[in-house]
């Protein structure tokens, strides 16, 4: 039997898609799943992928086998900038087949793979394609990860603009509420995104992760 497999992207980076990424995964296992994470490229590291690791962390487990031998992150690059660009840098070829590849693997095993991507959906992977196009192509669905800071209506509908024009699934919107700075604009942004959901994407639902907290709920 294959396991699901759903992608975790976000507005931007720095939005929490790791934090996320590890929450849904402790959710699912404690559903009784069996769940590993995936980090699609990692830029500004060496070695095993710093975003692995926190996964690991919040799901309470130690570094698995394939971490180990680079399964869940088989690219790693020193910059921290687009995988493109890293790459670039590097002086290497991103080979998206091998990335494939290592899902394949992980989706033989686990019940559910969570493969968080790098940036928001249209981060560039190579000169000519992004990340949106990766998920496109293999027809998964995502979760978008946004956030309640002063810009964040804007690049969410964008998000989700992209994702009705590329007929990508979106499971949920999560409301990543670390660090509120103004709560009026927290409580108006999430009215606004619920309203662009009930409108348009009625099957989405919405999400919160506050204080290590994770709730999913549908829309009214």
């Amino acid at each position: 039997m294959i396991g699901k497999v759903i992608f975790v992207t976000g507005i931007d980076t720095n939005i929490g898609k790791s934090y996320v990424t590890g929450y849904l995964a402790k959710v699912f296992a404690d559903e009784g799943n069996s769940v590993i994470t995936q980090k699609l490229i990692q830029t500004g590291n060496s070695g095993i992928s710093e975003d692995i690791m926190i996964h690991r962390k919040i799901m309470g487990t130690e570094l698995l086998p394939e971490d180990l031998d680079g399964t869940t992150c088989p690219i790693v690059l020193s910059h921290p900038a687009s995988p493109y660009l890293a790459a670039q840098i590097d002086k290497v070829r991103i080979n998206l087949e091998k990335i494939q590849r290592a899902t394949a693997v992980l989706r033989k095993k686990y019940d559910i793979t969570l493969v968080e991507c790098a940036g928001g959906i249209m981060t560039p992977l190579t000169e000519n394609y992004t990340t949106l196009d990766y998920i496109k192509e293999r027809g998964f669905p995502i979760f978008i990860v946004t956030t309640p800071r002063l810009g964040s209506i804007n690049h969410t509908l964008m998000t989700l603009e992209m994702c009705r024009y590329a007929r990508i699934s979106v499971l949920s919107v999560i409301y990543n509420m670390f660090n509120v700075e103004n709560d009026l604009i927290c409580k108006d942004t999430e009215k606004y995104i619920k309203r662009y959901l009930e409108k348009y994407m009625r099957e989405t639902t919405w999400g919160t992760l506050k204080d290590g907290i994770f709730t999913a709920y549908a829309l009214e």
